[in-house]
This record gives structure tokens, C-alpha cells and sequence, in this order.
């Protein structure tokens, strides 16, 4: 598996022209430095920097068969979904959760005071945040009915009405003819 600086740098490889010709080349068939110079019309040492660029990349790899070197295709790294290699753990997967954290944080305290909700956010970002904070005083799969809803929004809010609709919009609360209630799991907004 490849970690990101390894994806980054086979990515980067891959946006050069001659480097993907090369490449073709290798898909049908092993070939030593001077066939690939022949066949791309390029000089051998040209050749030469960019199988050293490929091979860095692991996108290739070269075994001695008498006087020559041959270059192969590692076909297993082009085998793969281009999913496979956006969903790879960034190595600041830790640094990016806690500027999310902090970044919630400031939300909640720059639209909180003593717990009430100064005003509503109209950022639909900032304001998911707010209502994702709002929404953890109810508890999962209890059902509310408006009263209580409105009750319970009230000690945030005057506009008690608009938060419960944004909150039902936005999948934070369900209802139904039954009452609202909070669901196991909702829908994270990006």
C-alpha cells in the first residue's frame, strides 16, 4: 500500500508526456533504454532520467538480462481504482482533524454565549455546526413532539421555529406522525 507522499509523487511522474509514452511502451512488451529511445525518437539519456523519474515512483522496475538493462511496468499500481488512491490516510490526517476541531470550536464559541445561541449563522457551513451542537441535547431515537421540541429550542433560541426547521432540513432531526426525534446517524455535511 502506498502511503500519500509516495501517491504525490507517482501522480506528479505521471504528468509528463514522454513519461506516459514510456509507459505505453512497457504496457506491450520489456524494453532496454536504447529500443525506447529508438521507438520515442528521444535520446537514450533523456530515456534514461525519466525511467529513473518512473522507477523512483515505482511505476516500473528494470532487471539485468546479459549486457542490458530492460524496464517493466509494475501493472499491479495501474490496476487500481483512482479511489484507491485519494482514500489513502493522508500523513496529516491528525494536523487536518485538529483544525477541524478548532475550527468548530471558534464557531461554537464566536455563535454561543452561556449556552444561548447568539444568532443564527447564514453560512450553511457554520450554521451546521451550531445546529450539530444544538442537537446533541436530544437524546437518539426518543421521540419529541413539538411542544417539547420547541421547549428545548427555545433555551437556545427565540426563533425556536426556524431552528427546528433547519434542524428537520438538514437530517439532524426526523419527523414524522409519530414526533421528532434524533437519528442513530445522520448525513456529515462537508
Amino acid at each position: 500500500m502506498m502511503n500519500e507522499r509516495e501517491t504525490v509523487q507517482l501522480f506528479k511522474c505521471l504528468a509528463d508526456k514522454t513519461r506516459l509514452q514510456i509507459l505505453r511502451s512497457l504496457a506491450n512488451e520489456d524494453m532496454d533504454v536504447e529500443r525506447l529511445a529508438q521507438r520515442l525518437n528521444v535520446t537514450p539519456p533523456t530515456i534514461s532520467f525519466h525511467l529513473k523519474k518512473l522507477a523512483d515512483a515505482g511505476a516500473v522496475s528494470s532487471y539485468k538480462e546479459q549486457y542490458y538493462t530492460f524496464y517493466s511496468l509494475h501493472r499491479e499500481i495501474f490496476m487500481k481504482n483512482i479511489l484507491d488512491f485519494i482514500q489513502i490516510q493522508s500523513d496529516e490526517a491528525d494536523l487536518q482533524a485538529q483544525r477541524d476541531h478548532d475550527y468548530r470550536e471558534k464557531i461554537i464559541a464566536s455563535f454561543f454565549e452561556y449556552g444561548k445561541l447568539k444568532s443564527l449563522p447564514t453560512q450553511r457551513k457554520k450554521k451546521r455546526i451550531v445546529l450539530e451542537e444544538i442537537v446533541k441535547s436530544f437524546k437518539v431515537n426518543q421521540i419529541y413532539t413539538e411542544r417539547e421540541v420547541n421547549i428545548m429550542l427555545a433555551d437556545y433560541h427565540d426563533d425556536f421555529c426556524t431552528l427546528r426547521r433547519d434542524m428537520v432540513e438538514a437530517g439532524l432531526l426526523k419527523r414524522d406522525q409519530e414526533g421528532y426525534q434524533r437519528p442513530c446517524k445522520y448525513e456529515k455535511e462537508n
